[in-house]
């Protein structure tokens, strides 16, 4: 599988073709080529086994990743937004013997912009090509180890899935540390013949790992353009605003995919009556990213889509999400085998042949009633108000069920509870919100969310315990 992207690259037709672009800097296929020839080289002459990437968005980021995986190099991507103790626990475990991008303590320059130093001896599972590291649920970021195949399988079931879009122009909108963005947005571009756009993080707006600035943001789309994106639910949620108020377009969208947590239907349908072409999808790291994908054609709104044609899913007894056929080598430092079926955690139903999902099985909480409740779906039942812009739902062994909500500016109590008023008539009441108080926003900087927009639960609870909330939380029926 990894020969086809090489030789998708090395295609006569595509040399003079653009391939990547950042600030005023755009490289042919051709350049492309020589630059990862030359970074391929280097990385050989220094002795390089395990590179640790650790660069903001670009054209480098790619030629460093590119290189590492023609070289049978092990690269191991670092967000910029880690902690220096995260960064040090990853360089550790993964045994990196080079920094490419940033200096880090220990490492000595050894050629422009790649540091070196003593490596750990750290075995890994054979054929590991990248080590991707999720923050996950806790502050410590655990390893899983991919071979070229299977990330490369996936970019190639995405390129044949988007073919009838004929993306021929996509723009990286979240870090390329992010498996889902390096996989779809770099590596299935490629095979597609289209031209990247990978500007600097900073150019798009964000700010650390869960901060984004909304004007920088909506100014780079509006320049680029692109045929195709990538986004998280928070950022479909701020162009579909953006698009409803202001009048913002994205004329040349044909394809954009949303996933990374659950997105309420309502707003796919907001993007949809806006003429946009978003389709919800699923994945994890285990699967080297993307597992299932709506089809443009047959969109199924409330649903993930239908698997890829490279894995196969099927439901355990009590609803959890398996799969088969592109799963991981295994985390780093665990030697057990991995089994053929892997379990996600996570909880669903069929739709026919789509999946949808219910929520996370180790984040149900049990009322005090004994009544389980996924609080994503919930979650995502609240996120539909533009007003409401991030919520956390907890109702562990309590008798009312919370909310803390992060609101736009302007937001009034009676708006919440207007709000609330309308999601629980369409709740069980074991599942409604009955107070409800308001936050400061979460972000990965402050500890309250994962690098790819996930609510770090534990986190949120041990930062809001449920006895605080009792105390100074709104009752939701209030000024109703």
């Amino acid at each position: 599988m990894p020969e086809r992207l090489w030789q998708t690259l090395a295609d006569p037709a595509r040399q003079a073709l653009p391939a990547l672009t950042c600030d005023a800097t755009t490289l042919s296929y051709a350049e492309l080529n020589q630059a990862v020839a030359a970074r391929v080289e280097q990385l050989n002459a220094l002795a390089v086994r395990r590179l640790g990437l650790y660069r903001d968005n670009g054209i480098d980021w790619v030629i460093d990743d590119l290189a590492a995986l023609k070289a049978g190099i092990v690269c191991v991507p670092i967000p910029l937004f880690f902690t220096p103790a995260q960064v040090a626990h990853l360089a550790q475990s993964a045994g990196l013997d080079s920094f490419s991008g940033a200096a880090w303590p220990g490492f000595n320059e050894i050629a422009s912009g790649l540091w070196q130093g003593a490596a750990q001896a750290v075995s890994l599972p054979q054929g590991c090509a990248k080590i991707t590291f999720t923050s996950g649920s806790t502050g410590t970021p655990k390893g899983v180890c991919l071979s070229a195949a299977q990330l490369l399988n996936v970019a190639q079931a995405l390129y044949e899935v988007s073919l009838p879009a004929q993306v021929e122009q996509h723009l990286c909108l979240l870090p390329l540390a992010t498996l889902l963005e390096n996989v779809a947005g770099v590596y299935a571009p490629l095979l597609a013949g289209a031209h990247i756009q990978v500007p600097r993080l900073s150019a798009l707006g964000w700010q650390g790992g869960g901060s984004l600035e909304a004007a920088a943001f909506l100014s780079a789309l509006a320049h680029a353009q692109p045929h195709s994106l990538i986004l998280l639910p928070q950022l479909l949620k701020l162009l579909v605003q953006a698009a409803e108020q202001q009048g913002f377009a994205l004329p040349r969208l044909r394809f954009a995919a949303v996933g990374g947590a659950h997105v309420a239907p309502v707003l796919l349908r907001r993007a949809q009556v806006l003429g946009w072409p978003v389709v919800e999808g699923y994945g994890l790291s285990e699967a080297a990213s993307v597992v299932c994908l709506n089809r443009l054609a047959n969109p199924q709104l409330g649903t993930v889509g239908e698997p890829l044609p490279h894995v196969e899913v099927r439901l355990a007894e009590d609803g959890e999400v398996l799969v088969r056929g592109n799963t991981f080598l295994g985390y780093l430092g665990d030697s057990h085998a991995q089994e053929p079926w892997l379990a996600t955690g996570d909880i669903g139903q069929w739709q026919g042949t789509a999946l949808q999902l219910i929520g996370r099985k180790k984040n149900q909480f049990i009322t005090a009633f004994g009544r389980n409740v996924n609080p994503e779906w919930v979650e995502a039942a609240l996120l539909q108000y533009p007003g409401i812009v991030q919520a956390w739902v907890c109702g562990e062994a309590v008798a009312q069920n919370r909310a803390l909500l992060v609101l736009a500016e302007g937001v009034s109590d009676a708006h919440v509870v207007a709000w609330l008023a309308e999601v629980n008539s369409q709740l069980p009441d074991y599942a409604q919100v009955h107070v409800w108080q308001r936050a400061a926003p979460f972000t990965a900087t402050n500890g309250l969310l994962t690098a790819n927009g996930r609510l770090r639960r534990a986190a949120l609870l041990t930062r809001f315990p449920l006895v605080d909330l009792d105390s100074t939380a709104v009752a939701a029926q209030e000024h109703a």
